[in-house]
């Protein structure tokens, strides 16, 4: 009965941890890495094709993006998830590895034009996230769904985004009983369209995200509308577009409820009909899953919009644009316009075009409306760079760079401390992750301060036996020295070797069967053996 640190130690993105519970392996989140990555992250304890479950507390990336990674090298156990974010998987992970394999392809064909001749392979392909998808079982929230003997979860709805969960997990091995409670990433109170925060009354022990620990969020809701018009209202008055760099999945649609708001109460004036463009084919995607999840997900007035058949996320002047040639039509338009599109960090997709075509330009605004990982292009932005450097070219900044502070998918110290506060017992440790080098050691003095519990930010590595609550090992925080290492074609050959390592286990699995079928399973075995050996 173990808890290992593996991913979000000491760090913001990348979210794993691994648990040896009631004779299974079993990881909660398997997030890619995104921006500066400042430690070293502990390689999971064992084989991926000896991992029985995966237990997934939201869609966004940095907590579900390598789970395709986790079926490449031979994972082949059950997605636990709730129904939210299964539907949001299944269009996230397929658009990951289009990102994924595009970057493959565009480095192998610059490399043909150098002397470069290495392959560049893809983090995981197309087929890796389909496996992904198919291994999906989704769970309504607060129900206790029996993974196992001994293992028994339950999802509860903390309003991060649509589908996003705390995850309690219950086990018993012989007469020791003990519950774990994830977090998961504690959304914001009174956001637009989906619910506040649940609380959870108990447990042994909870895994406590720490995003915004050390701060305050700035302004109400109430502000988000007057402020976001103020913004276009300056920007059309001047002939520019804004551009809202936005993740496709939550913020997206948060802007769009925004914006119905200002058209239907008419907060700018002069540009009554002004268009806007939702330029993301995921952000597309996620929309409709949005109006397919209402009745589950959906607050009080959302809902009370729907019932008096208003689409909170829809408006005259909004324009999908689906197809690339949809994309680039867009900055031939000189009309004065609201842009919005992925990445929300400025570091893939066609935002990067947008912001080549309207950066320059001092009549423009550029609009950030999330959370900015250090190293990323709109972190840079905001620190107030000058020019950046887009598809090889450097591009000036003259455009206004804007944030609309306070509008956060993430709870602030207020939210997560209130979210403590459910609690009725007093659990035995607190471990606190997924936060900024020096944010995860603040929050957990502050929890210790303010309700006597015993707090922990663990590093990558760290090992926890929760059966006689003692750490069997802390880690010391490696920190990152080198750049990673191109991923060359040596990454197929990890992959066969992930392939054999799930054959010993298909084999050790088929232990006790009858003869008949153990000799075929192994003539078959040898014939492939032949055709290959060198």
């Amino acid at each position: 009965m173990k808890l290992t640190f593996i991913g979000a130690a000491h760090e913001v993105t990348g979210s794993c941890h691994f648990l040896s519970i009631a004779g299974k392996n079993a990881i909660v989140d398997y997030g890619m890495e995104q921006g500066v990555n400042l430690y070293e992250n502990a390689e999971l304890p064992v084989p991926e094709s000896a991992i029985d479950y995966v237990f997934l507390t939201h869609a966004h990336i940095d907590h579900s993006g390598m789970l395709p990674k986790l079926c490449a090298k031979g994972f082949r156990g059950q997605i636990f998830a709730t129904k939210g974010t299964a539907d949001l998987c299944s269009i996230m992970l397929r658009d990951s590895a289009h990102i994924q394999m595009q970057e493959a392809e565009w480095r192998n064909r610059k490399a043909q034009r150098s002397s470069k001749r290495e392959e560049y392979v893809p983090t995981y392909t197309m087929e890796d996230a389909e496996t992904a998808i198919k291994l999906l079982v989704p769970c309504p929230y607060d129900s206790l769904i029996e993974v196992a003997e001994g293992i028994k979860i339950r999802f509860t709805d903390v309003g991060h985004l649509l589908g996003s969960s705390a995850i309690e997990v219950f086990v018993t091995e012989g007469d020791i009983s003990k519950k774990i409670v994830f977090s998961g990433d504690l959304g914001n109170v009174n956001q637009p369209l989906i619910k506040d925060p649940a609380t959870i009354d108990e447990a042994d022990y909870v895994v406590i995200e720490s995003t915004y620990g050390d701060r305050f969020h700035e302004k109400s809701r109430l502000d988000y509308v007057s402020e976001l018009a103020t913004i276009l209202q300056d920007t059309f008055d001047k002939g520019g577009n804004v551009i809202i760099p936005s993740f496709a999945v939550g913020r997206t649609q948060e802007m769009l409820y925004f914006i119905r708001q200002i058209k239907a109460e008419g907060l700018v004036k002069g540009h009554d009909n002004f268009p806007v463009y939702v330029d993301s084919p995921l952000a597309v995607e996620a929309t409709g899953v949005f109006n397919k999840n209402v009745s589950e997900c959906f607050d009080e007035e959302a809902l009370s919009l729907v019932n008096k058949g208003i689409n909170p996320i829809s408006f005259r002047g909004l324009n999908l644009s689906i197809t690339s040639d949809e994309s680039k039509a867009i900055n031939f338009d000189s009309e004065p316009k609201v842009i919005i599109s992925a990445a929300g960090m400025c570091d893939a997709g066609r935002i990067r075009h947008h912001l080549k075509h309207n950066l320059w330009r001092e009549e423009c605004t550029i609009l950030f409306v999330g959370y900015q990982s250090v190293g990323t292009p709109g972190r840079a932005l905001i620190d107030g760079a000058e020019e950046i450097k887009l598809f090889g070219e450097a591009v000036e900044v003259r455009a206004k760079i804007l944030q609309l502070k306070g509008v956060s998918g993430h709870a602030d110290k207020e939210g997560l401390m209130n979210w403590m506060k459910g609690f009725k017992n007093r659990p035995q440790h607190v471990f606190v992750v997924h936060g900024d080098d020096d944010v995860t050691d603040k929050f957990a003095d502050v929890i210790e301060e303010e309700f006597g519990l015993l707090a922990y930010a663990p590093y990558s590595g760290t090992i926890f036996n929760l059966a006689t609550n003692e750490f069997e090992y802390e880690a010391e925080g490696v920190r990152v020295t080198k750049k990673e290492k191109k991923r060359t074609v040596s990454a197929v050959f990890e992959r066969l070797l992930a392939a054999g390592q799930r054959l010993l286990l298909v084999i050790q699995h088929n232990e006790g069967g009858a003869n008949k079928d153990l000799a075929k399973f192994a003539d078959q075995i040898n014939s492939l053996c032949d055709k290959w050996d060198r």
